[in-house]
């Protein structure tokens, strides 16, 4: 079991992911600063904390709740970096990259909510 949420490979991957967005972000246009730039190192920077928050909760529902809000983040980015790719404002094989790490963090969580709602259940 972890003693803290840093030892967590999904989290770890999470703060990977968050710095891929953030240099592959650094190349926008000056005009996306305020727009995809800023919404993208946002929602992949929202992965890795509520990983964190949803760590340091007590109850698995409150817990499950923090890695399903994650969970959207991580939808979040990859839509974000389709959509950078669509416009040539990213290298298809770079977004690629990324979303493959994006899927296998979105499946750790999945795993974690499936495993946190069983132990409701139970």
């Amino acid at each position: 079991m972890y003693t803290d949420f840093t030892q967590m490979p999904v989290w770890k991957n999470a703060m990977d992911i968050a710095t891929e967005v953030y240099h592959i972000s650094e190349t926008l246009p000056r005009k996306e600063d305020y727009a995809l730039t800023s919404q993208i190192r946002r929602s992949a920077e929202s992965i890795s904390a509520n990983i964190a928050e949803g760590f340091g909760r007590g109850g698995e529902r409150e817990k499950s709740q923090f890695y399903r809000i994650a969970r959207g983040s991580a939808n979040e980015t990859k839509s974000h970096l389709l959509y950078g790719c669509r416009v040539h404002y990213f290298e298809a094989q770079k977004t690629e990259g990324i979303i493959i790490m994006l899927e296998t963090v979105i499946f750790e969580l999945n795993k974690i909510i499936r495993t946190l709602e069983n132990k409701r259940g139970s």
